[in-house]
Parts: structure tokens; sequence; C-alpha cells
């Protein structure tokens, strides 16, 4: 075998293993949007706690009907404590930011407010609800 093949071979090797490198990483992406992202969705609760016990438990579809207002109406529990939490969180924040902007030179309350408006976009877009009212950390 001549010089010229064996690179050829060696650059067909290397080829072959870096198209196999992009595709798994392709796929292992495709697959870790859908199984972290898409399962983390609070207002999927329901539907995936109905398909869970379903499978798990045999359940017949009359067993389904009949248990789905108890799992629809806790889902819409839990949807409520998960906003209350992430409420009295968002307060608690915020009552630290005030009572920290009084130890804060002018440049550091705007920076801190900065903070604070960069949080409320971010939750505005993540949680698609309106932005909360603007708690300034004036002194």
């Amino acid at each position: 075998m001549n010089r010229a093949l064996q690179w050829k071979l060696i650059a067909g090797f290397i080829l072959v293993f870096v198209a196999g490198g992009i595709t798994g990483a392709f796929f292992g992406g495709v697959y870790a949007q859908h199984h972290f992202f898409r399962l983390h969705h609070p207002q999927l609760i329901g539907s995936r706690m109905k398909e869970r016990l379903r499978d798990e438990l045999n359940l017949t579809p009359e067993q389904v009907a009949k248990i789905s207002p108890i799992i629809d109406k806790t889902a819409m529990q839990l949807r409520d404590i998960r906003r209350e939490t992430a409420r009295r969180v968002h307060e608690t924040i915020a009552d630290a930011h005030r009572q920290m902007a009084v130890n804060l030179t002018d440049e550091q309350r705007q920076k801190l407010q900065q903070i604070e408006e960069r949080h409320r976009r971010w939750r505005h877009h993540r949680l698609h609800e309106p932005p909360a009212e603007s708690a300034s950390p004036t002194p």
C-alpha cells in the first residue's frame, strides 16, 4: 500500500469519527432538550401524572376518567403552590434589595436596579406572565 492511500484511509477514518461525534452530539442535544425541558413544564404536570399512573397501575380508560378530576385538582393546587412560593421568593429578594440599598452608593443602586430589571425580563419571558411592579431599592 502506498503512502498516498494510507493518508486517504486515515483521513477517511478521521472524517467518519468526526461525523459520528457531530451526529451523536446533535441527537444527544435533542434528547436532552426533550427530556429535561419538556418534562419540567409545570403546565404539563397533570397530564404527566395521568400518563404515569395509567402506565404503572395499568388503569382502564374508565378508571382514568374517574381519577382525572382528582389529578386535575391536584395539578391546580400544585400550580398555585408554585406561584405562591415564587411570589414569596420574589418579595423576600426585593425586601433584601431595599434593605441593602441604604448601604450602597448611587452607582451601586443603579447597578442593582439593572440586575432587578434583567431578572424581571427573564421572569417575564420564562413564565409568560406580566412583569411584577418595580421594587426599586431606594433608601
